[in-house]
């Protein structure tokens, strides 16, 4: 579908809605005009793209009414474009339309309003919880060829550490020598490998445990 194709549906959609509908006026894809009503513009392209945010948030200047409209397409990697294209158009207060290309049905996915975000307790006390528990700043501003720190990695490798000195030992003394209280379900659990349970309650460590040491040995420092 090309652009041209879409505009006989967004200005028939926009006629029931009670519009004077033009095409290309100035430097505009679709001007819509409707008694004292602010003007309201709909930029027309074939797919989504930083330019085209970059049009509908110049039209900013003009009206506050402004869409931005792409074809309707069939499948999940449409969807999944059409959603996180929404949300930044959310965020920039702009609308968005589609056009499905089979009979020319406009669908109103979101009108322009201004952003308001909703904030995240729950979200926000995860995130620090994780700040919290990092021990320094290990990641330096991205990732290492091994990957991320995290504090439970930093809590293994502490753990790790004092087994590679001390030999295999009991979950309750690993956790009281290195103040990981989680230190037991840590070994447990064994997430990277690097630990083997010797009898009930005491853990040593395994050949890939002593690899990791090396490899994760910044993550402390």
């Amino acid at each position: 579908m090309r652009e041209t194709d879409l505009y006989d549906p967004v200005k028939a959609f926009l006629i029931r809605q009670g519009y004077t509908v033009k095409a290309e006026v100035g430097a505009v894809d679709i001007v819509a005009l409707r008694g004292n009503d602010p003007p309201l513009i709909v930029e027309l392209k074939t797919g989504f793209s930083l330019s085209l945010f970059h049009q509908c948030i110049e039209r900013q200047s003009v009206t506050d009414i402004v869409y931005l409209a792409v074809p309707n397409q069939a499948g999940k990697r449409f969807q999944k474009a059409l959603r996180a294209n929404k949300t930044l158009a959310r965020r920039l207060g702009l609308g968005v339309l589609t056009v499905h290309t089979g009979d020319g049905l406009v669908e109103v996915h979101q009108d322009p309003g201004p952003y308001r975000p909703r904030k995240s307790v729950k979200h926000q006390g995860k995130l620090l919880r994780a700040f919290a528990r990092l021990d320094g700043d290990p990641n330096k501003g991205g990732a290492t060829r091994h990957g991320l720190v995290t504090g439970y990695r930093q809590d293994a490798i502490k753990c790790a550490t004092y087994l590679i000195n001390a030999g295999a030992e009991k979950g309750a003394l690993v956790a009281k020598a290195t103040g990981v209280k989680a230190a037991t379900a840590i070994m447990r659990d064994n997430h990277y490998g690097w630990f083997v349970k010797v009898e009930t309650g005491v853990y040593g460590l395994t050949d890939v445990g002593r690899k990791g040491l090396a490899d994760w040995q910044h993550a402390l420092s």
